[in-house]
């Protein structure tokens, strides 16, 4: 019974200094804490002109593209251009040796010449008989007979004329010449080769550079829209671009054409239209067999609130920003009218509001921010020429 009570005042001894230490060694009450500012970025709401595009994908051709054949059988004796070489329509691009069909000719016309000359008698024969036949000098029938020989050898000069004719043309296939302005490829074969007509691989190519084509497929969506542009009373500006970079961005400017045309049919399998649009392209920047990225204005928006895309959030069902008011933030519902990589255009503020534009994250209805000091954000706008 005594050790009990010794162990219950030990164990009470205990639990008193245990007390005292807690409350000797407890940190000091601390006090509620203020609310702090959330730090933000701001930019404010421009009033511009925006010019909205379309974009996609397309492949340059060219406008003529002209395999070289020969027209007649023979021997390549020169060629006169170099690969790479531009040449102009009508330039003389190679000879094939003409001996054989030049003596062709040579006898054609040495037929002919000797046709014309039995006509020329026959001729005179017949002016004889008609003035003999008034008085019964010679018979009918051998006048008949002479005006018979007088077709006869008309038809053969004839003949021989076109025999002439045949050959100069068959002539003329020996000099090759290009049908085209353009740029000359790769060959296929080198002087002294035997060329036949039924040779399908041709002795190059002559491909047109400028002006330039370049082809391309757009949603059926579109259709209505390029109809609008192609029957506008001035051309569609397009231009064309290296390619796309990840972000969305588009690559070096290759060249600025205008739209030409659209196809006749959409494609039932992809749902897309094709469209083509041209290109002036002295500088050869665009390439036949090349993929670019195309970039079409469809409209411009006068007087359009513009901001950057990162100060539009996305709602459960709708779209909002966040409004400075003093030291604390609105939300305020806006309306996207349009949208690309560099800005997007908005309906619901107003020109000059400023709107968060970065550290939306800890925001919400009310919270106090704190402006961070940084020189202002310039929205980037993509340079539109507008027509008149």
């Amino acid at each position: 019974m005594q050790i009990q009570r010794k162990t219950a005042l030990i164990v009470g001894v205990l639990v008193v200094l245990a007390v005292a230490a807690w409350a000797l060694t407890r940190p000091a009450k601390t006090r509620l804490a203020a609310p702090t500012a959330i730090p933000v970025r701001v930019v404010s709401v421009v009033q511009q002109d925006i010019p909205r595009f379309v974009s996609g994908i397309g492949s340059v051709l060219s406008l003529h593209s002209v395999v070289i054949r020969p027209q007649v059988d023979g021997i390549l004796t020169k060629l006169l251009v170099k690969e790479g070489q531009l040449v102009k329509a009508g330039d003389l691009l190679a000879t094939i040796d003409d001996r054989s069909i030049r003596a062709s000719l040579e006898q054609a016309k040495a037929q002919l010449g000797e046709s014309q000359a039995q006509l020329q008698v026959a001729q005179v024969n017949l002016k004889r008989y008609k003035e003999l036949s008034v008085d019964d000098g010679v018979s009918k029938q051998t006048y008949d007979q002479q005006q018979a020989l007088v077709n006869q050898l008309k038809a053969t000069a004839q003949g021989n004329q076109a025999a002439i004719d045949s050959a100069q043309v068959q002539l003329s296939y020996t000099q090759i010449r290009s049908p085209v302005t353009g740029r000359v490829g790769i060959r296929t074969v080198d002087e002294g080769n035997f060329l036949r007509m039924s040779d399908t691989q041709g002795l190059f190519t002559v491909t047109q550079i400028d002006p330039i084509a370049v082809e391309f497929s757009l949603p059926q969506q579109m259709l209505p829209t390029l109809q609008g542009l192609i029957a506008a009373p001035t051309r569609a500006s397009v231009d064309a671009y290296m390619g796309a970079d990840t972000d969305g961005q588009t690559g070096d400017l290759l060249g600025e054409g205008h739209l030409s045309l659209i196809d006749n049919q959409i494609s039932s399998t992809t749902g897309t239209l094709r469209a083509k649009a041209e290109f002036n392209n002295a500088s050869q920047r665009l390439w036949p067999g090349q993929l670019v990225t195309i970039k079409i204005q469809t409209a411009l928006d006068k007087n359009a609130l513009v901001v950057p895309p990162t100060v539009v959030q996305r709602g459960l069902d709708s779209h909002f920003v966040y409004r400075v008011n003093g030291d604390k933030v609105d939300v305020v519902p806006v309306q996207v009218t349009y949208q690309d990589s560099d800005v997007n255009i908005i309906k619901g503020v107003q020109a000059g509001d400023v709107l968060v534009s970065d550290g939306q994250s800890r925001l919400k209805a009310g919270a106090q921010v704190e402006v961070l000091k940084e020189p202002p954000q310039v929205i980037q706008t993509v340079d539109a020429k507008v027509q008149p």
